[in-house]
């Protein structure tokens, strides 16, 4: 009788069930697309409200906020599309974008060439921004740059990254083992947990890698500081063999990425300062050493 009533039951209600899933899931990652934004600060805020207005009405019979309520339901979706539009973009960019066979390096030698080239970069006191395509579609961002698809080499990028370039203040974009396009112009990051030191160039590559799956290296043209942001995070003070086997864990066993060691060189969610602009903005003055926040 037990088992007959609950799946009685059970085939009454399996499409509550399937309704509460699937508000569950959405819930949830609208909690992690906006988590540590502001927009999650004024979506619990606005959320906030009209829970109490809701209360309020419900306990004390307020029926004309209870018709306002009703009447501009409407209207708050479509406000809420406009005060939470660069985070929806950033979530349906993650959601869209991704491709089912990604495009990274396959052999030792690109990230050989990757780790040296940031470490000549920054022996030549330049500053670099340098991204790697990997699983998720950045044509947005390759297009608008200079298409350049050549092969990929030291001389190339430190060439690109010369003051003395046109291209220089944008950022490169690697493709497998060509350089696709350079100049490029990376979203800044518009995360309110960032230290107010933090240099554009670095704000740009954490930007770039809360939209997708890219991974991008910094250096710092004031301190040499050889960067590495991968999903949002910075991870800092590498030395040439530490770059090539983080580099190595994250382009050539990519099934090593979930399990790779929790603080690698540095692990941080900001970084110094000191960097010139990104895309054309102006330039910042001569400023700050690099931090670190813990």
């Amino acid at each position: 009788m037990i088992l007959a009533g609950m799946g009685d039951f059970a085939s009454e209600h399996w499409k509550d069930a399937l309704e509460i899933a699937i508000l569950a899931v959405g819930i949830y990652f609208a909690y992690v697309g906006l988590r540590e934004t502001r927009g999650l600060r004024v979506l619990t805020g606005l959320a906030a409200v009209v829970l109490a207005l809701v209360l309020l009405s419900h306990l004390f019979g307020l029926e004309v906020i209870s018709w306002l309520l009703q009447r501009i339901s409407a209207v708050v979706i479509v406000a809420l599309v406009v005060i939470f539009q660069p985070e929806l973009r950033r979530m349906l960019a993650q959601l869209g974008s991704h491709h089912i066979f990604g495009i990274a390096p396959e052999n030792k030698e690109i990230v050989e060439e990757l780790a040296q080239t940031a470490f000549d970069i920054s022996s030549r006191h330049l500053g670099a921004l340098i991204a790697i395509e990997r699983g998720t579609d950045i044509q947005s961002h390759i297009e608008s740059g200079v298409m350049i698809d050549s092969r990929l080499s030291p001389e190339l990028i430190v060439t690109i990254f010369h003051p003395k370039t046109p291209l220089h203040d944008g950022g490169l974009i690697v493709r497998g083992d060509r350089v696709i396009s350079a100049g490029c112009i990376f979203p800044v990051s518009q995360r309110q947990d960032l230290d107010r030191n933090l240099g554009l160039r670095h704000r740009a590559a954490i930007g770039l890698t809360e939209e997708s799956d890219a991974i991008v290296l910094i250096v710092s043209e004031e301190t040499g500081t050889v960067s590495l942001c991968h999903r949002g995070k910075l991870e800092r003070e590498f030395t040439p063999a530490s770059l090539r086997t983080r580099l190595s864990e994250l382009l050539l066993m990519p099934t090593h990425e979930s399990n790779a060691h929790e603080q690698p060189a540095g692990e941080s969610t900001v970084a110094g300062a000191g960097d010139p602009p990104v895309g054309g903005h102006p330039k910042e003055p001569a400023e700050r050493h690099d931090n670190v926040a813990a």
